[in-house]
Formats: C-alpha cells, structure tokens, sequence
C-alpha cells in the first residue's frame, strides 16, 4: 500500500487482488487492457468489475481509471495472475516498481521472462537479441541485490525437463540463492554490486557455447562417440569466443564460462586446471547439481538431496560450496 493512500482499503484485500500502480496501469493497451479491471467503492467496501478483458475503454474511462489509479483504487484480480505474469514478463522491470507482488509471484514473472530471453538467444545469437535479454538479466540482478534471501523463491521454480534454455534458468536460479547461503551475513558488504552483475550473468550463460552444438547431440538419448564428445567439451572455448564477438569481456563472467568444466583435483575440461576462482567452481557445482535433477534423455532426474549429497562426497567438487548446497535446501528451502 502506498504512503500517500487516501482510501481506507481494507486489511487482507490483496489477498485477491492486486493494487495496480499508475507504472502498471500505462503498461496495458491505453483501450484495450489485457484482463479485467476492478476498482474499490468506498460507499460498499467491495472491489467491484469496472473492465472485461475483450471490451474497450472510451476516452472518458482512460481518463477515469488514471485518476482512480493515482488515488490506490484500482485492482486486478489475483485469478489473473497468468495473464499478469505473462504481461510482465515482457516488461520486467516493473517487477521492481509493483509493490503489491508476492515473490513466489515474482520468481513465476522471472521464470517465464528468463527462460523465454535465453531461448531467443540460443536461437539466434547476435548482438540485438543479447541486448534484451542483458537488460533482463540486470533487472533480476537489481532485485536480489536488494535482498539476496529473494533467490530462495526462484529455486523452487526449477524445471523439470533439461533444454538448454531450462538448465540455464536453472543453473542461474541456484547459483545465485547459493552464493547467498554462502555469504549469508553482509552479503552486500561483502559482494560488489558490478561482481555481482557479472557472476550473475555468466551462470546464466555459462553454457551460451553449447548453442553452436548441433541439437541432436544435446538430446542425444545413447552414448556419444569420440568425436561427439570434443564437439561438445568446446563448448566452453566456443562461448569465451562468443562473448568476445558480442564484445562482452569481465572477468568474473568469463570464469563461468570457461572454467565450469574444471575440477579441483584437476580431472576436468578443457585445461584440467586445480586452480578455479570461486565464480567457475560456484558454476560446477550450480550447473551438475541442475543436470542431475532434470529429465534428460539419458538419464532420470535424481532428488534434489540425492544430487546434494553425491556432490558433497565428491572430492572434484569445492566443498565449501557443496555443504552450502546441503544446508540451502535443508534448512532453507526444506527440500526432499
């Protein structure tokens, strides 16, 4: 609720509704809103329909629904909440100006915007198309630095099916909640806003090479051969290349990329190299932990402590960072 409302709305209202802002409102189609549109009467106390999705407002009703949206009397209905998600998440910064969202309601804008974004630009990785999902990636950066607790909610958003554009929502979702389990006190003190940025971004993208990987090797349900294989393990050297031509280039962003596929004990790909910076081994352990409980065509998905556990007692993986990884889920998220 706004600290300027003039109206006595009652207690609980938003359980139903949601309390639209003048910034929402000049979202919609100015005629043709995209759901229904409930304003509240003081006289009844009731929210009561003003808009049916599908009609059109005259020029007398845009004028009347902004000055009732500027006085907080203005709602949508809580049963169109698929409909608002989906509007939102083609606008998404106004996420951070709707103060009447839940954030099991923001992880769901979040999920839909993100997994859509990425799957745009694994389809056509250029410059233009970056751009937008850049900005979208920056949007939820600015909303968890805010509150990194926030990342909770976005890991039981988790899909169930792997595509590349799935694993990367979902290697980015956890890998972030987890960096908070691990700074848990004085994240903000102790992470730079612009390292935040780049390491947020490069989970996301951490596999943006294996776009130039043919499909049917990513969904390949039998053994790969030799040369499939190194087909798929350049994938790291192909996305250091990609960011370069987007003339993308930070530190922290690069480590996720090319670094994922290290492991401490040196057993990885492609340098075999023990010496990760956090970034890359946060990212290992984000990006197996997502595979492991996906549907893949090769294999069914693990439980969400089992993949845990297996990568806790895995001596290729930073330890700190796996036992990180017992204790969100646990503790925090009360996963089975």
């Amino acid at each position: 609720m706004r600290a300027d409302q003039k109206h006595d709305i009652p207690d609980g209202l938003n359980e139903e509704y949601y309390q639209i802002s003048s910034d929402i409102l000049g979202s919609f189609n100015k005629y043709r809103p995209p759901l229904n549109i409930f304003t509240f009467k003081e006289d009844v106390a009731r929210v009561i329909p003003y808009f049916k999705a599908g009609g059109r407002l005259s020029n007398e009703q845009v004028e009347e629904l902004a000055r009732m949206t500027n006085e907080g009397l203005v709602f949508v209905s809580r049963e169109d909440h698929p409909v608002y998600v989906k509007h939102i998440s083609y606008q998404l910064d106004l996420v951070l100006v709707d103060k009447n969202l839940k954030e099991k309601e923001i992880a769901d804008i979040f999920t839909q915007a993100l997994t859509r974004r990425l799957a745009e630009f694994f389809e056509q990785p250029v410059a233009a198309v970056f751009e937008k999902l850049w900005v979208d990636l920056m949007v939820l950066s600015e909303y968890l630095y805010a509150d990194i607790r926030r990342a909770r909610a976005l890991v039981r958003r988790l899909h169930a099916e792997h595509t590349l554009e799935n694993h990367s929502v979902n290697t980015g979702f956890l890998g972030v909640a987890l960096w908070g389990k691990i700074k848990e006190k004085g994240f903000q003190d102790g992470v730079k806003r612009k390292t935040f940025d780049h390491v947020l971004a490069g989970l996301f993208l951490h596999d943006l090479g294996m776009a130039k990987v043919p499909g049917f090797l990513r969904t390949k349900d039998k053994p790969l051969t030799g040369e499939e294989r190194t087909k798929i393990n350049a994938h790291t050297k192909v996305g250091y290349e990609m960011l370069g031509k987007l003339g993308v280039r930070y530190a922290d962003l690069d480590d996720c990329v090319t670094g994922h596929h290290e492991r401490i004990n040196g057993s990885g790909y492609p340098l075999k190299s023990v010496k990760q910076e956090f970034p890359a081994r946060l990212t290992a352990v984000a990006d197996s932990f997502c595979a492991m409980v996906t549907k893949r065509p090769y294999a069914a998905p693990m439980t969400f402590l089992e993949a845990a556990n297996s990568l806790a007692q895995d001596a290729r993986y930073d330890r700190e960072i796996t036992k990180a990884l017992q204790m969100l889920l646990l503790l925090d998220l009360k996963m089975k």
